[in-house]
């Protein structure tokens, strides 16, 4: 009798801390933090004449995009902070919305760093980066989105 007693207990002492670490299970495991950890989904596409890249990045503005070219990196990141606040009788309610990204990428041989575009257009950054196997580009430069 003995056996069942500890048993049922075993089976019960790790339901109850379950329960109890639940709220810090989700926070670690990334659950309550998921939207603010994922980062836009990037298309690279070559043709004939320049590389396409795409962004998926709705909700923001084109203003909210840092893109710059270092040495063949071409950085693409954003920081966003948002606040809202509701006033009513009894209570002030703030809330904070804060969201970032940074994404990096090795341009290939023969790509034109003076030449690339930048235009965010429904929810989509397109950045263009022209083909040009004969130009040699400055080490830095800035790219403006339009």
């Amino acid at each position: 009798m003995k056996t069942q007693a500890v048993t049922k207990l075993t089976d019960t002492v790790p339901a109850l801390f379950e329960d109890l670490l639940k709220p810090w299970n989700e926070l670690f495991e990334g659950r309550l933090f998921r939207k603010e950890l994922k980062v836009p989904a990037v298309n690279i596409t070559d043709h004939k004449d320049r590389y396409l890249v795409s962004m998926s990045a709705p909700g923001l503005k084109k203003e909210d995009f840092k893109i710059d070219v270092d040495e063949n990196i071409l950085t693409i990141s954003s920081e966003k902070e948002e606040s809202k606040e509701e006033k009513e009788e009894k209570y002030t309610r703030k809330e904070y919305n804060y969201s970032s990204f940074s994404r990096s990428f090795t341009l290939p041989e023969g790509a034109d760093k003076e030449k690339i575009t930048a235009k965010y257009e429904d929810g989509v950054l397109k950045i263009t980066v022209p083909h040009n196997h004969k130009t040699k580009s400055p080490s830095a430069k800035h790219i403006a989105v339009n």
